[in-house]
């Protein structure tokens, strides 16, 4: 066994892996400390085990590891953890906040990663790969410090639980050279190997190990903290020179000693031999599913593929989040936003986008999955999915949006789940006879797909459309000629009314006729005025497009050289798309402001109407859809073109964002290049299956999503 050096204040001979503990002075100060929070959601790193036994996941942020979720996908359990280096007396530096930060994929074809970080003043450089136990609920961080002045210097370890999506309740025990947090519900045990030779447990901003090193230098070993935001800290054997390497686990279960076996256990295998085991797994995985459709990007697309599929909760098959992040006033705990929601629930419109991303990749057996949770977790009895859900299936958002009980239709169409017409039923007849409050029936929705306004909205109609002509083949298929019959008369009759609900011919953004992003009344030549919401400005229904008619092509409705579509198309581009360095990208519709404000600071809800104080920015996602429709027009070389401009805007550890900057302040100044990620969601599933279902599409030249039985309804065949 090596022999493990602890530092020269000890004044300690240590024989054996297993260091002498200092004595612990008991409760620590100052609870119940700072308000919890979560870390920014442009995460540059997402991993878990493949195997469903290891119900754990990780993000990377920055420098950092940020939130780990346990027990499932919708539960964040911990806030982050940091390393702080310190020569015990002139400084004391968070490895996070030095400028010179790299992280990587550490093999393409899996999702252990590798962040090296190195000191500014060039003291120290320290390398941490992750990854979690296939075998239980760990989390695996293998720490290489090096001191570059051939000085010894002292490395801590500082974690921050907010157990079961709370950081305001937990408890926590410095048990010799152990470190737990429980609050009833759910545990953690945070350990090293070679072990922490001293340990304390605070309240984070008051006794966290953080503020005490900053501060003082030094670590008192508080051994209790209860009821309040706390955090668990370890002094580690290594000092850079001597000693170089320590492997961090972060343990969880239901109890602290069940964590403590995880974690231990963990340990015993050895970063190494777990390491190879998680490698496995995805390479299995990959095994089962198609090859890269072309060699160039491969290693973005894997990562996409990979994404996708650890986005799945490993308790409830068929639940996949949105993304495993919380983006500005989201991540706050505020009461608005406490427990966290967003964005790690399960949508039933991006869990379609995600399904048919994997059915394209040939993961055939997430697709299924992902209908069967649609159909058998999320429909309500009524017949409509609701807006989110946890993955357990409780509803959280509530609102009423047609293209997600519509979508699922055509997801279980295009998979010919005739098994599943009871709950496809269901929801057919709710896109029928649906009646809002204010007697509106469908297709209007209460929301649209931007979540944000009620009306007539071309993509919503356009799903709603396919949805019922899904439904008439299903219905078919299981002889039920009659609601076939009813289910076409309402595709054809709202089909038929679309130009009256959503094309205006005196406009103010063409003399041609054009898509609006939505009416309000149904009457698209109406000056009709509304807010837009997110701090922006009121404006007449007919200046404001988006490029949700696409879905009107995409889906097989209308014929990508329809005059009207093609005029939106020149319309949408002189509105709302901005040419970056890193290619052409759009806004989701005119006036966008769901995103941040002028200098940077996060998107906030509670900016007065009208005063323009956030701005939404480029959405990747949307040149995805926009290379579908280019392939539906035959230009297969532009489609080709939005899918390397989608490889432009990734992460260096390939995850792919929500928005990127735009042409509004702050953009163009430093952090902050147009076509460069913002702190927004990342990775997005959506953007990730988006890129996934182009990727395929460039290859076969043509929209592989498109269901045939709508075009060939509408269009012919």
């Amino acid at each position: 066994m090596r022999k493990v050096l602890l530092p020269a204040l000890t004044a300690l001979l240590v024989t054996s892996a297993v260091p002498a503990v200092a004595a612990a002075p008991g409760e620590a100060p100052g609870r119940p400390g700072a308000h919890p929070s979560w870390l920014p959601a442009d995460k540059t790193g997402f991993g878990t085990a493949r195997e469903r036994g290891s119900n754990v996941w990780f993000t990377l942020q920055g420098a950092r590891m940020s939130e780990v979720y346990y027990p499932d996908l919708s539960t964040p359990s911990v806030r982050s953890l940091d390393l702080v280096v310190s020569d015990g007396r002139t400084f004391a530096t968070v490895d996070s906040s030095a400028r010179a930060q790299r992280v990587r994929r550490v093999d393409g074809s899996s999702l252990g990663y590798e962040q090296t970080i190195t000191d500014d003043q060039h003291r120290w450089r320290l390398t941490k790969t992750y990854v979690t136990d296939p075998a239980r609920a760990t989390v695996l961080v293998q720490v290489d410090f090096t001191s570059l002045t051939g000085r010894p210097y002292q490395l801590y370890a500082v974690a921050d639980p907010n157990l079961t999506n709370d950081g305001s309740d937990d408890s926590a025990q410095a048990t010799g050279s152990e470190l737990t947090a429980n609050d009833g519900k759910t545990a953690a045990a945070f350990t090293a190997s070679p072990a922490f030779s001293r340990t304390s447990v605070g309240y984070s901003g008051v006794s966290d190990g953080i503020t005490q090193l900053t501060t003082n230098r030094a670590l008192i070993p508080y051994s209790s903290a209860s009821k309040g935001n706390i955090v668990l800290s370890g002094q580690t054997t290594v000092d850079g020179v001597g000693v170089r390497r320590v492997t961090l686990a972060l343990g969880m279960a239901a109890d602290p000693a069940a964590a403590s076996r995880a974690a231990n256990a963990s340990q015993r295998r050895g970063f190494s031999s777990v390491q190879g085991d998680y490698d496995r797994g995805w390479y299995d995985y990959l095994r089962t599913v198609s090859a890269p459709p072309s060699p160039a990007d491969r290693d973005l697309y894997l990562a996409s593929v990979l994404t996708l599929a650890a986005s799945e909760d490993k308790r409830h098959p068929g639940a996949f989040i949105a993304s495993p992040s919380m983006p500005w006033r989201f991540g706050n705990n505020d009461p608005e936003f406490s427990p966290s929601g967003t964005y790690h629930l399960v949508w039933p419109r991006d869990l379609y986008q995600i399904a048919t991303g994997l059915l394209a990749a040939g993961d055939r057996g997430a697709a299924d999955r992902s209908v069967d949770y649609l159909f058998g977790t999320q429909q309500v009895p009524d017949g409509h999915l609701p807006q989110n859900t946890t993955v357990d299936g409780t509803p959280y958002w509530k609102s009423i949006q047609l293209d997600e009980t519509a979508l699922p239709i055509v997801l279980a169409q295009q998979l010919g789940r005739t098994d599943l017409w009871p709950g496809v039923r269901r929801a057919a007849e709710f896109l029928l006879n649906w009646r809002a409050d204010n007697g509106k029936t469908s297709p209007y929705s209460q929301q649209e797909r931007w979540e944000e306004q009620d009306g007539y909205s071309p993509s919503t109609i356009a799903a709603v459309i396919a949805g019922l002509v899904c439904a008439a083949d299903l219905a078919h298929r299981t002889g039920a000629a009659a609601d076939a019959g009813r289910y076409l008369a309402a595709a054809d009759r709202f089909k038929a009314s679309v130009p009256k609900w959503t094309v205006t011919i005196n406009g103010p953004l063409s003399k041609d006729p054009y898509f609006v992003r939505l009416t309000k009344d149904g009457n698209a030549n109406a000056g009709t005025e509304y807010n837009l919401g997110n701090s922006s400005v009121t404006m007449d229904q007919r200046a404001v497009t988006d490029a949700g008619f696409l879905e009107l092509v995409r889906l097989g409705i209308y014929a990508p050289d329809d005059p009207v579509i093609r005029n939106s198309v020149r319309v949408t581009d002189a509105d709302i798309s901005y040419r970056t360095p890193n290619g052409q990208f759009w806004h989701r519709y005119t006036k966008d402001g769901y995103g941040e404000q002028a200098d940077g600071a996060p998107w906030d809800n509670t900016f007065p109407a009208g005063s323009r104080s956030t701005f939404g920015r480029l959405w990747p996602l949307l040149a995805g859809e926009r290379g579908e429709y280019e392939l539906a027009t035959g230009d297969r070389a532009a489609a080709a073109g939005r899918l390397r401009d989608l490889t432009r805007v990734a992460s260096p550890a390939d995850t792919l964002p929500e928005q990127v900057w735009d042409e509004n302040p702050p953009s163009g100044t430093a952090g902050h290049a147009p076509g460069t990620p913002t702190a927004s969601a990342t990775p997005l599933a959506w953007t990730h299956a988006q890129y996934v279902r182009l990727a395929w599409a460039v290859r076969s030249g043509r929209v592989i999503e498109q269901p045939a039985v709508v075009r060939c309804h509408f269009l012919g065949c």
